[in-house]
């Protein structure tokens, strides 16, 4: 009997029903929503679409803007909106797209929407923050990977195209 192929061993490791691309809307998240896009082509899954809105935090001595809280309406409504067109400018319609806006902590959110969707595979991006920015921002996609109920893709921001 001949050893199996790595082509003949990926579907029976990894086969998505269900991906969740998180979205910023930066140039490396939308990179990994064209990653889940190739994922869907090959195995026929769907794929949903999460961005969150992260609340703002007050620092300590700054003046308080009383209408930080009246734009979170506006942010939903235009991240949905934003959402739509990634998903109309796959190109494909027979494709399953699903869409949500949450707010909260990205990492939780992300983690949370994982378990309740019963998503098989999480594809995050990774801005690749290194240093300062890293010890005080944190990595959401780090945290994520930490937490998550199933496997996570990590589409990096300086990385070879392979698919």
């Amino acid at each position: 009997m001949e050893p199996e192929t790595a082509g003949e061993l990926i579907p029976q490791i990894l086969h998505p029903k269900k991906i969740l691309v998180p979205i910023d809307f930066s140039a490396t998240s939308k990179k990994a929503f064209h990653h889940a896009l190739r994922f869907a082509e090959q195995f026929g899954c769907e794929i949903i679409l999460l961005h969150v809105i992260e609340p703002v935090t007050a620092i300590a001595g700054a003046p308080l803007a009383v209408d930080i809280f009246s734009d979170a309406e506006e942010e939903t409504i235009a991240a949905e909106a934003e959402l739509a067109c990634l998903a109309a400018s796959s190109g494909n319609c027979s494709r399953s797209f699903t869409s949500a806006v949450r707010a909260g902590h990205a990492p939780n959110e992300i983690t949370k929407a994982a378990k309740e969707l019963d998503v098989d595979l999480i594809m995050i991006a990774s801005h690749g923050y290194t240093s300062w920015r890293h010890l005080c921002i944190g990595s959401t996609a780090e945290r994520v990977v930490r937490a998550a109920p199933c496997s996570v893709f990590v589409v990096r921001e300086k990385e070879h195209d392979f698919v």
